[in-house]
């Protein structure tokens, strides 16, 4: 039972972050403005005209200051604060300049290794039969760098359409929430709802249509504090199906990025190259609005986050059960809509045109 004074502080915490988004948001804009930081038009984009980006400055900014005052101080905060930090000047330099792809995923690593310098890491695994325990002792470090580098790409490549990335970022937070207070763990729940917040606010200058691009600097931080949240999340329980949750409540910038590696590789096209095959796009193919298209996959991602609140409340076997059912229906799904194959080849020779 969620006591009175814990919900206060949760609803203080996400009204503040909000509020403080929705006022920075007009400035950053201007900033964004005078510094130059504008997504221009091009045959992948599906917007007409030059744009301010760089918006998720707003968003870094009032997260930071709801959550210092909500949560004490400790070593592990100013840690994350600090690779969050490092990440935001990364992406506020991409949103300026193009930064090359290279020195990006450098900045997004060493963001990573400054969490999990600060003991935010995966560090064990769990069977599913019996209670086993396999701590990853060393392999902790490089597979929690690849988790939040990989989370944090996958955010990246959502932010294809206004509002879509801040929608499921705040979709998956308010989740990560309810997950950490099912566990009993305030902590957490406070700093989950702190993004939910800011992401929320982000989106009454994002969602369709758009005055304003959260840019990298917005999708990246995002991705960051969703893994190193999940993190947090995975490492209070001691099942298997705690490593389900985070899968399934990012499903959608997960299996949409796990999609897109499939279906270039069957191309013989190299992984990285850039489509105009994810999700949003076969579902704007399909004759779906630009609004309807983003309601559609919050719709989605909503979904996916229910059932692993679902799976959050079973014993390991029905848990298990639930997120394979899950996955077969995403698989089904993605096959319907064309996503690892036809898309593709319908993108590919759009392009030759």
């Amino acid at each position: 039972m969620i006591s009175d004074s814990l919900l206060i502080n949760i609803l203080w915490v996400a009204v503040g972050a909000f509020l403080l988004t929705a006022f920075l948001v007009p400035l950053v804009k201007l900033l964004a403005l005078r510094i130059g930081a504008v997504d221009k038009p091009n045959q992948r984009k599906v917007h007409t005209r030059i744009m301010p980006r760089m918006g998720g400055l707003a968003i870094y900014a009032a997260y930071w200051v709801a959550t210092f005052i909500a949560l004490p101080t400790d070593r592990s905060l100013v840690v994350v604060f600090l690779g969050a930090t490092l990440l935001v000047f990364v992406g506020i330099v991409d949103d300026m300049t193009d930064m090359p792809a290279k020195l990006k995923l450098l900045g997004q690593v060493i963001a990573a290794g400054i969490a999990c310098a600060g003991g935010v890491r995966i560090q064990f695994v769990t069977g599913f039969i019996g209670a086993e325990v396999f701590n990853l002792a060393w392999l902790s470090v490089p597979v929690s760098i690849i988790w939040i580098v990989a989370i944090v790409n996958a955010i990246n490549l959502i932010d294809g359409l206004d509002g879509l990335a801040g929608g499921v970022a705040g979709i998956a937070a308010l989740s990560m929430t309810i997950v950490a207070l099912q566990n009993g763990d305030l902590s957490t729940a406070l700093m989950a709802i702190g993004l939910a917040g800011a992401s929320l606010g982000f989106l009454l200058y994002n969602f369709h249509p758009a005055s304003i691009f959260m840019g990298d600097t917005g999708s990246m931080f995002l991705g960051y504090m969703l893994a190193i949240i999940s993190i947090h999340s995975a490492s209070k329980g001691l099942t298997v199906v705690s490593v389900f949750i985070p899968i399934l409540i990012l499903g959608v910038p997960i299996f949409d990025t796990l999609f897109a590696i499939v279906r270039r590789s069957l191309a013989g096209q190299p992984i990285f190259e850039a489509d105009k095959a994810h999700l949003h796009h076969c579902l704007l193919r399909m004759g779906l609005s630009h609004r309807n298209t983003v309601l559609l996959i919050y719709a989605i991602s909503a979904g996916l986050s229910g059932a692993a609140l679902i799976v959050n409340s079973l014993t390991t076997a029905k848990g298990f059960l639930v997120f394979v059912l899950v996955l077969l229906g995403v698989l089904y799904g993605a096959h319907r809509l064309g996503i690892l194959g036809k898309a593709y080849q319908i993108n590919q020779k759009e392009q030759k045109k």
